[in-house]
């Protein structure tokens, strides 16, 4: 896959000494949807406002298609579009006004269809008269969307996209965000909502403490870190696990008539097998199984640590609660 974005031993420091980002390297791909994982205060947001513009990094070197953000900022920044958390708008422009303003900002001679096509995608068309600030929070996060999206940028970030947004909002941008994977846009987002990158996301990145823990495709890091467990509901339910099958590390449950074996995701097949003629060889039966894997969640906890994911649900929980109690939500890092 070609790279469209190759970040090289990236650090920020900032003038009170706090080190938010550590030689950060990363390359991504034209066409990709990147999600980048981390608790609160990993560095999420700074790396993106560095390969944006909005921060000056302390070291180390990004290019955006081959042209440097800090020598070339002009031609990097204009492939790009930012959805920033921060609901930043001109309280009183219309909705048509203020994306085709945004548009005008990078040079891009007017385009009433193109303008017209991402507000009806957005579900915004209806609302194109509308000053900006008569509208609800929901609809203020989709103006944001068209804004980054009105000068046809080649790589989006969406930085926090659906913290305190409504269900509807949620659908409606991933259906956006298939449909500009499809016709050759980078998406690169931070989420809360592991379940999202676990449905949409190509390659997942981990960072924690600004440093990247892991970057891996999403198919590759289930199988390699995902754990799987095969559970047996025994014909006849067992005091003890025979010592013939001490090696298999099995566990009793529901008063000796479960069997559970938590095994890796990438021996399966051999693991079952085996497994199974063992149990056939020291005479135990079973009635039905049943196997469930370790989700992304699951992996995120296992690297960052169960504090840190309880303190990312636990700001994902809040922005849901603000969305369906209609307030605007703004998290901070």
């Amino acid at each position: 896959m070609q790279t469209i974005l190759s970040i090289e031993n990236l650090s920020k420091v900032y003038a009170t000494g706090f080190r938010a980002l550590s030689n950060i390297n990363l390359d991504i791909g034209r066409g990709e949807i990147f999600a980048l994982l981390g608790p609160n205060g990993a560095g999420k947001t700074t790396l993106i406002s560095i390969v944006c513009g909005i921060v000056n990094p302390s070291e180390g070197r990004v290019r955006v298609a081959g042209h440097d953000i800090v020598t070339d900022y002009r031609a990097a920044r204009s492939l790009i579009g930012l959805v920033p958390q921060e609901l930043t708008t001109d309280a009183f422009e219309t909705v048509w006004a203020t994306v085709s303003f945004s548009r005008g900002l990078f040079g891009k001679p007017p385009n009433p269809a193109y303008v017209e096509r991402v507000l009806r995608d957005l579900s915004l068309w209806e609302k194109r008269n509308n000053k900006i600030l008569t509208l609800s929070g929901g609809m203020k996060r989709r103006v944001l969307i068209a804004k980054a999206l009105a000068h046809e940028p080649q790589i989006l970030f969406l930085d926090e996209p659906t913290a305190g947004v409504d269900v509807e909002l949620r659908r409606d941008m991933w259906e956006l965000v298939r449909g500009l994977k499809a016709n050759g846009v980078t998406i690169i987002l931070t989420t809360h909502y592991i379940e999202e990158a676990e449905e949409m996301a190509d390659r997942i990145g981990v960072i924690n403490a600004g440093e990247i823990m892991l970057v891996e495709r999403k198919d590759v890091l289930m199988r390699k870190l995902g754990r799987k467990q095969l559970t047996l509901q025994l014909d006849t339910p067992l005091t003890a696990i025979p010592a013939a099958l001490a090696a298999w590390r099995l566990e009793l449950g529901n008063d000796g008539a479960e069997l559970t074996y938590t095994y890796d995701a990438e021996n399966e097949r051999n693991d079952i097998i085996a497994l199974l003629k063992s149990l056939g060889d020291a005479g135990i039966g079973f009635t039905d199984l049943k196997t469930s894997q370790s989700s992304l969640e699951d992996i995120f906890v296992s690297l960052v640590g169960k504090d840190a994911a309880a303190a990312a649900r636990g700001t994902a929980t809040t922005s849901a609660t603000s969305a369906e109690s209609g307030q605007d939500q703004e998290t901070s890092r």
